[in-house]
């Protein structure tokens, strides 16, 4: 076979490969199919955020004073944007972790894939759980707890972007703390305790006006505080403004903390994420 046959040849093989994107989808397809295999994690995932709201909802479901709703519809948006972190702050910061130190991320950097890929197919997962979620949580919240759905198109897109922006800051804090365990054992709880502590102070578990300032200052640092936020901005009528803590909805802000935690966190898993464990480098 002459140089030339052979030149062309390659080119043609190279040109017939997939780029970053076109593995990436393959690579999310892979990841959703492993994740649905895991029956008990499919239940766990998404039955957690429905039975806490439905204990939440059943405990407390007097008509809240001045705001127009029942405390049974305050919750539903605020489990909603839990929902969503856990599908991607906590499930990526726990599996990546593991798949560290299982010696999977090691094996995958020695392919041929590019780093891009296997990124991409992990925000597949996350916005595909993320959204099945958010429906599953947005028909109880309709069907049993009288949430209407949004009346009009602007609160349809403030619905959107506050998911993507929500979903995206929370996925590349779990890529970033996916970095901090030291061993897969110690990721739950790593992992699980900031976003524990997140949802007592962010008006997932309380209502906004009984928790201290100073926790809300704190809470107002993550993106959490400003899902809950807006996601009732989005399914709440505007009486219930009353409630927060600056007696509006702030969507404006709300975009602001939300796009730059996507910036931040970006950043952040440039500066931390390690294809290795710490014990092989």
């Amino acid at each position: 076979m002459t140089t030339t046959a052979v030149r062309d040849r390659g080119a043609v093989g190279a040109e017939g490969l997939p780029g970053a994107w076109g593995l990436g989808l393959r690579r999310g397809a892979l990841e959703i199919r492993q994740f649905f295999r895991q029956r008990d994690q499919v239940v766990f995932t998404f039955a957690f955020p429905v039975v806490f709201l439905f204990l939440f909802a059943s405990i407390f479901r007097d008509d809240v004073a001045g705001a127009g709703i029942t405390a049974s519809q305050l919750y539903v948006p605020a489990m909603m944007a839990a929902g969503i972190m856990s599908t991607s702050f906590q499930a990526l910061g726990i599996s990546i972790a593991v798949e560290r130190e299982e010696k999977v991320l090691r094996r995958l950097r020695g392919t041929p894939m590019p780093p891009t890929a296997y990124f991409l197919g992990k925000i597949w997962l996350v916005l595909f759980t993320g959204l099945l979620e958010t429906v599953i949580l947005l028909l109880v919240g309709t069907t049993v707890y009288d949430v209407d759905l949004p009346s009009d198109a602007d609160r349809w897109f403030h619905l959107a972007w506050i998911f993507v922006l929500g979903i995206t800051a929370c996925a590349l804090l779990g890529i970033a703390i996916s970095s901090v365990p030291r061993s897969a054992n110690s990721a739950s709880s790593v992992v699980v305790l900031p976003f524990l502590v997140l949802q007592f102070i962010s008006g997932v578990y309380i209502a906004i006006g009984t928790i201290p300032d100073w926790m809300l200052t704190i809470g107002a640092l993550f993106p959490l505080k400003w899902m809950c936020q807006g996601l009732r901005g989005v399914f709440l009528p505007e009486s219930a403004q009353v409630l927060e803590q600056a007696g509006s909805w702030e969507l404006g802000r709300v975009a602001l903390v939300l796009a730059a935690w996507c910036v931040g966190g970006l950043v952040l898993c440039l500066l931390t994420f390690r294809w290795k464990d710490r014990r092989t480098g």
